[in-house]
């Protein structure tokens, strides 16, 4: 009953959290957290996968123990580990459904962030003078 996933390394943050907000910067911040929770969704799939092949097991396993006669308490146990882990899948799926609304909502914030900034950006970086940063004219 082992995992091949690897945890990541501890305070490992697949987007950098700083001040930085220009155009580039948001674009290449939502791209980075769209495809980290990507890559998130699969792994939890992965997990939702082998939680419910170990459940099956556990399952599997108590029944063989009740079979072979043991202590009922045996059986007990055995089974609860099985409806523990099945419980478990059921947690880890929500999380990846709500990894994979989370990574839809950053792609698509991306994409409005492009259409409302992105010409704007492309005529500030033309320009060989230099612009007013965004909210200057807001004082």
């Amino acid at each position: 009953m082992s995992s091949d996933l690897a945890p990541r390394p501890s305070g490992a943050v697949p987007v950098v959290a700083d001040g930085d907000n220009r155009y580039k910067a948001v674009q290449t911040k939502l791209d980075t957290l769209g495809r980290a929770l990507d890559d998130a969704g699969l792994g939890l799939e992965e997990l939702t996968r082998s939680i419910r092949r170990n459940a099956k097991r556990a399952e599997d396993a108590a029944r063989d123990v009740d079979n072979a006669e043991l202590d009922p308490k045996f059986v007990e146990l055995t089974s609860n580990v099985g409806v523990a882990l099945g419980g478990a899948a059921v947690q880890v799926k929500r999380l990846h459904e709500t990894a994979q609304e989370t990574a839809d909502l950053s792609h698509e914030t991306k994409r409005t962030h492009s259409k409302l900034y992105g010409a704007l950006d492309d005529i500030r970086s033309g320009r060989r003078e230099k612009t007013p940063r965004p909210g200057f004219f807001n004082r």
